[in-house]
Formats: C-alpha cells, structure tokens, sequence
C-alpha cells in the first residue's frame, strides 16, 4: 500500500486536532499526484522550506513537481516546514516528518529537494532534515541516507549551507533535476561509499556543486573564505544549467489546487525567463539569463488547460519584468478575450516603468484587482543612472494618472534604501514622488489615491556589481526610516520600511563562506525558526550567536572589498562572467564620485 496508513491515522488523530491551520499538513489536494513506492525506480520529496502557504504559492515548485512526476519511473512528493506548534508534536510523540503525498518520512526518500528562495529560511531546512530521520551535515550521512540537494537564487553563494547540502544544482532545474535523480540511483549502485557516489555526480555535471570536494582559505584580503577543488578531478567553476528549449518546455497543466488558504492563490504563467535590463543591485538579471521567452498560443492553451484543472480565478503573468515580453499587448488581448467572459482576471505582478506603462494599464482591469504594483527602486534620475534602472518619472506618473482613469484606486510602490551614494534628497523625493501620485487619483477618485511606498534596506548581493560594496550599518538605516516616516504629510500615503534587523541578518547569510553555516546551525539549536516571518523572528539569537562564533558584521556585511580580492562565492560562475561585473563596478564607481558633486 502506497500510504503510509499507521503514520497518517496517528498524525491525523493525535496531532492534526491540536495545531493551528491542521490541513496543511494533510495533503489530497486536487491534483496531487499519488504513485504506487513498488512500480517506480526512485522517490524525490521537494522542499520549500517554509509554511504551505508560502511554499504552495512558488511557481518553480510546481513546475519541478510536474517535471518529475511526469516520468513513470520516479514519485515527486512534497514537504514544508513544519509550524512550531507542529514540530513540537511530532517531537513529543517521536513522529518523523514525512510527505504529504503518501506519509511516507523523508529518510525513505532517494533524494530530497530544498528550493532555497531567501536566506531567512536556512534554519528551517535544517528543521526538515532533523524531524526527516536525516543528519543534519552532510559528512555525517552514508550511502543509505537520500541525497540532499538544493537549488535556487540562494545557491548562487551555497557556502553558508554548505555544512548542510551534500550537492547544489545551480542554473535552471527543469532538466538538471531529473538527471541528477538518475545519476544518483546509478553512482549509489556502484560507488564503495557516498563520497565516492558525489564525486561522480561532481565529474558528470559542470552545473553541479558538491561542497566535500572543496577546500577553503582564508583570504587576507577580506579575512573570508574563498573556494578552490581538492583535486583536478572537479571543477574549479561551476557553470549554471542552461533550459535551451524554454520556449517548447510544458508548463504545468494541474497545478495543485492548495486546501487552505495561501499567499498566491492563482494561476502562474512564465511567459519570460530573464532581464533585458542590467540594473546594478539585481542579482535575478544576472543569474536567470539568458532571456527567453514563451510564444503566445502555448500561453494561452497552458492558461485554458491550467484553469480546466483548477478552476482558478486569476492568471498571473510572470517574469522578472512581464511588460518587456514582446508580444505583451497580443498575449493580454488573447487572454481577455478568452477570460473576460468567465470572470477570470489577468494580473501582471512585475511592471517595468517605461513609456508602456502608458499602454499597459489600458489592457488590465480593476474589477478583480484594484492596485498596481510597480518597483521605480528611486525616486531621481540621476540616483537611477547610477544604479543601471533607466526609467523616467514622467512615464511612472503617466501611467498611474491612465490607470486612475479606468478605475485603479491603489499604487504600490518599492523602493530601496541605503544605495550606494544615497543623498537625502534621494530619501526625499521618495515621500515626494509617492504624494505626487497620490494627488493624481483626485479628478478620477473624487479623493487621492491610496499609495503604500514600500522601503526595503539594501543588501549587496553576490554576483552583482555591488557585491564589493559594504552594506549601510542600523544607525544609518534607523535614521533614514524616521526621516521618511517624519517627512510623509499625506494620510493617504503609507511609507512601510523594512525590519531592520532582519536585513542585516540577511546581509549575514548571503555574504557569509562556509563559517556561517557554523552560526546557522548554533541558531537552529537555541531556537531560531521562520526568520522570515516578524512574528517568528529573534535577532537576538543572531546577534549572540554570531559573537559566540566571533563572526564579525564588520568583516561580513560593512566593510568595502577591492575588485582582486576572491570572494566565497567566485567558484560559481555567471553567464556574463566575472570581468562585466568589475566593469559595472568600475563604471558605478566613476558615477558616484559625479554623483556626490550634484546638488538634486
């Protein structure tokens, strides 16, 4: 029998009665695939590491999930986080964690999937791994434990869970996840010990990382770990998986149809993979290129068969800047047509602010979504040629004014604090652009429009050229929220900032080399859980932790680093390569120096 029937009855007795939001941990949604354990060749569970309303609404989830189960000879099942109150029971009972699918517990599984989204979440996937019967390091595991694989924007610097993750997949995971999957079934079969099995996962996949076959040294540059091969066996970089045939690959056609409640409950279309623009502080336009993109009708049809199978009232349009697909106008057009009639709205998430934005608020309607979501990063022109965004304010506020006109009623609005060369101006003119656009809505709304100015903290990521840059520290960030907050004189504007404490966690973990990995699991074990959630998050576990390790902020998030220096992720390559990076570098530096001279 496929289900574990002995472990549900107990988790559905026992358990499910006693926590919070019990469905999520039930699985048998429409569309959940049940294979029979006796008829394939291999079990993999994937792992969002958060809460099922977080993890059942990522897209990549579900088109990994319908890579793999649609092969006959692999199961793909799923995971998430457990909420404290139901770790704590399957704790006290001594009850593994275990997949929704079939209540099968993840030491069972051949190989196990983390999706690593945003470095908040790594204490919970050691949670997964330690309720799942696993070992938490991956020096710990033998040739009997499931592989422990993981993937996504976090890996682009995996050092920090590199204690944890026996092989990272870097790049695109439609095709490179299956052929690990069978790799690892053939290397266990033959390899004399797990080492030797990841070695020749390592030899055959130039997009696979294996953590144990590399040594680090400390680089007196930075006082970071830098990376280097144990043996001329592996390589000294590692290349992203490329998905050449985008364009033809399926997308998923019965996407699960979550029980309870979940934060994007909706059908995704990727119709766009990749940037067409450079901005300076994005790691996502350096590593998902190159770009590709979807042709209409195949977009389309996903979208009729997706709603067929679900029964889903909206389709989102996905893509790091959705209004750059070339064909946008024909594709919102075809999907109107199609949609309109059956009340299923059309939602694009991810609005570039350019003279289309005239002509795109034409094609979406408010009757479903009243607000616009649009990501100007800067309030000035001179701050957004610096950081490689080349939008023009007169664009934004044109098209705010149109979608006022058919009847939108909320803007929202992202921006970032604490770039390189900020000015208070550059503070300013975020609470002024904000109200300018809220006094638009008047003639159209009778009132001005609602406008929430989201500020997030800015953290130099790896793999962009401000990688070498140090991260502003609390005191500037403090002061920066109290002046926007003092400065913003309209009730219907609302300035929400970012904590800051967890941005500088964040810095942290995505800066950090291999020590770090140390502080998360010192963490875990003091109780750091869903780092991402406000109601979860304790800095002071971090704070302590961190001193405990001696792992200074200083030396990890607030200190600037010269262009020579190698750093702890420079063993993983992007497609534009390290040189265009320095140039950007370079060539942000010359226009900071003008910057500093300006008067905005």
């Amino acid at each position: 029998m496929t289900i574990n029937q002995e472990l549900k009855n107990v988790v559905v007795q026992r358990i499910l009665p006693n926590v919070q939001t019990p469905a999520q941990y039930l699985g048998g949604e429409l569309n959940a695939v049940v294979k029979d354990h006796q008829t394939v060749r291999g079990k993999v569970c994937l792992c969002l590491p958060d809460m099922y309303s977080i993890g059942m609404s990522h897209h990549g989830l579900q088109v990994l999930y319908d890579a793999m189960n649609r092969r006959s000879d692999w199961a793909c099942e799923r995971v998430f986080a457990p909420a404290p109150d139901m770790e704590q029971k399957l704790r006290d009972l001594g009850l593994p964690l275990y997949s929704l699918e079939t209540f099968t517990p993840l030491s069972r599984f051949d190989v196990v999937g983390f999706s690593l989204q945003y470095e908040l979440s790594y204490t919970n996937v050691l949670t997964v791994l330690d309720l799942g019967g696993i070992p938490l390091r991956a020096e710990d595991r033998d040739l009997g434990d499931p592989l422990i694989i993981a993937g996504g924007p976090c890996a682009q610097n995996p050092e920090p869970m590199s204690t944890f993750i026996d092989l990272f997949v870097l790049g695109d995971g439609e095709e490179s996840l299956p052929a690990v999957c069978d790799a690892w079934l053939e290397a266990r079969s033959t390899a004399r010990s797990r080492e030797e099995a990841l070695l020749l996962l390592a030899q055959r996949f130039p997009w696979a990382y294996v953590p144990r076959l590399y040594r680090r040294e400390i680089q007196p540059l930075t006082g970071l770990a830098a990376v280097s091969p144990n043996a001329d066996a592996v390589p000294s970089m590692i290349v992203p998986a490329i998905l050449t045939q985008f364009a033809e690959y399926p997308l998923p056609r019965a996407p699960i149809v979550p029980y309870v409640e979940v934060v994007q409950d909706r059908i995704s279309l990727e119709i766009m993979r990749g940037c067409p623009w450079r901005c300076r502080f994005c790691q996502s336009t350096t590593i998902k290129r190159p770009l590709r993109y979807r042709p209409v009708e195949k977009l389309v049809e996903a979208a009729w068969e997706a709603y067929r199978n679900t029964g889903t009232g909206e389709i989102a349009l996905l893509s790091l800047s959705s209004s750059d697909y070339p064909l946008f106008d024909e594709l919102v057009r075809e999907l109107k047509r199609a949609f309109d009639s059956i009340r299923v709205a059309i939602s694009v998430p991810s609005l570039r602010v350019n003279e289309q934005l005239r002509v795109v608020t034409e094609l979406l309607s408010p009757e479903r979504h009243s607000g616009l979501t649009l990501a100007p990063e800067v309030a000035l022109d001179d701050m957004r040629q610096q950081i490689g965004k080349p939008i023009r304010n007169e664009d934004l506020i044109e098209g705010c004014k149109r979608a006022f006109q058919k009847g939108f009623q909320r803007v929202k609005l992202y921006f970032l604090c604490g770039l390189p060369g900020e000015r208070e101006a550059d503070l300013a003119g975020i609470v002024d652009l904000a109200e300018e656009i809220s006094r638009l809505g008047r003639p159209y709304l009778g009132r001005p429009a609602t406008v929430v100015a989201n500020v997030s903290n800015f953290v130099p990521k790896p793999h962009t050229p401000y990688q070498w840059q140090a991260m502003q520290r609390r005191e500037y960030f403090a002061a920066a929220h109290q002046f926007l907050r003092r400065r913003c004189r309209m009730r219907s504007v609302e300035i929400k900032c970012h904590a800051i404490e967890s941005s500088l966690v964040e810095g942290m973990l995505t800066r950090g080399d291999w020590r770090v990995g140390h502080a998360i699991e010192l963490a875990w074990q003091k109780g750091a859980r869903f780092d991402g959630w406000t109601d979860h998050f304790n800095p002071q576990i971090w704070w302590e932790t961190f001193q405990e390790l001696g792992l200074s902020p200083e030396v990890y998030i607030h200190r600037p680093w010269d262009t020579e220096a190698l750093l702890p992720w420079d063993h993983i390559a992007i497609r534009q390569g390290r040189s265009y990076l320095e140039r950007e570098h370079q060539r942000s530096a010359t226009q900071l120096v003008q910057l500093a001279g300006t008067q905005a």
